[in-house]
Formats: structure tokens, sequence, C-alpha cells
């Protein structure tokens, strides 16, 4: 799931369009709150899933990751910040976001981890040549 903020009153900005395509299937949640967590709506779709680890993802690290991220963790979810799909309002704000909930006991990945994490096996046929895209080719190889 995801949301954005504030693209009813016209304040805000929707989610960008190749994320948004990607994200098809789960339409944003739109809210007017800083902290996600707070916003009933969200709250309700989080709490639905059934799921007591999330994986988190923001705009702003200090504030749209790291608010709803504590919020969730004093509620007993495992939180999974994505350190480098997410950036600060400045490099000494990011670290901070991430150094608040880490502190709070969130375990930090990447975006590359997470992806083979969530891959697990070179048999699933299915999701490896997309893996392989993404991980490999789009980024790692291209990077030599």
């Amino acid at each position: 799931m995801h949301s954005t903020v504030n693209v009813r009153t016209g304040r805000g900005q929707p989610t960008l369009p190749p994320l948004a395509e990607v994200l098809a299937d789960t339409p944003p949640i739109d809210r007017t709150t800083t902290n996600a967590w707070e916003d009933p709506d969200f709250l309700s779709a989080v709490r639905a899933t059934g799921r007591r680890k999330l994986i988190m993802c923001a705009l702003w690290t200090e504030i749209c990751m790291a608010f709803p991220a504590l919020d969730a963790m004093r509620e007993g979810y495992e939180v999974y910040p994505v350190v480098d799909a997410i950036g600060g309002t400045s490099v000494e704000a990011h670290r901070a976001g991430l150094d608040r909930v880490f502190q709070a006991g969130a375990k930090p990945t990447s975006w590359v981890a997470l992806a083979v994490e969530l891959q697990r096996d070179w048999a699933r046929l299915e999701t490896v040549q997309e893996v392989y895209q993404i991980v490999l080719t789009e980024r790692l190889l291209r990077e030599q």
C-alpha cells in the first residue's frame, strides 16, 4: 500500500507516474496528516493486512518514514526501512531520521538486499528475470 499527502486538496502531488503504474492495483490513500499512522484509512489498511512486518520507504526520512515507523513499533510491528529508497530534506536529516528509528528497534535494509530477500531462491523462476534485470542489469552491472 502507499499513500499521498494533500493531493485531493491540490496542495500535494500525486504518485509519480512510473511508480503509480507499478502500484496500479493498490490506489493511494490520500491523507492530510504528516504521520501516516495517524490517518484512520491508512492505519485500517495496514491492520487489515494482518501482517506484523512493515517494509517502509518514504519521501522524507525524518518525517514520512520516522513518524509512522516509531508509532508502528510502539504497537509491536517490526519495521524495515529501505535506507536507500528514502530521502531526507538534507543528508543530516536523513541520517538523523534513520538513527532515530534504529535506536527504537527498526531493522535497516537496502533495496538490493530487499529484492534478493524477496526472491529467496533462484529456482523461483517466475521472478528471476525481473530481479536479475532490476538488481544486476539496471544497477550493479551498469556501474562497473
